[in-house]
């Protein structure tokens, strides 16, 4: 899956998606992602699979179960294990919820 792909799959949420962060304001609930860092598989000297770990961030209002399980339903279909962690953003007075992911090759 590349990363284009993985844009598309998470507009079809029907949430407003957008790569670091959104040039206007949006209402909630919204989903940013970017590259974190990379992890490829090297041996010999030699990157041979490119592994790219990124952030999905889920912003919403207030706790969500149901918006929290589109996000992870859609990652688990298109088989992407994903770790989680959440955090109250008070400034802004929304919750983060941010799935690690990885793509492979892509």
């Amino acid at each position: 899956m590349t990363q284009a792909d993985l844009f598309q799959e998470l507009k079809s949420l029907g949430m407003p998606v957008a790569y670091g962060e959104f040039q206007t304001e949006q209402q909630l609930p919204f989903i940013t992602y970017q590259f974190a860092y990379g992890s490829d598989l090297m041996a010999d000297n030699h990157n041979y699979v490119p592994i790219g770990n990124f952030q999905v961030e889920l912003y919403t209002k207030s706790k969500e179960p149901a918006t929290e399980s589109l996000v992870q339903e859609k990652l688990k279909e298109l088989r992407l294990p994903y770790s989680k962690v959440e955090a109250w953003l008070p400034e802004e007075k929304v919750r983060q919820i941010i799935y690690e992911i990885q793509l492979i090759g892509g």
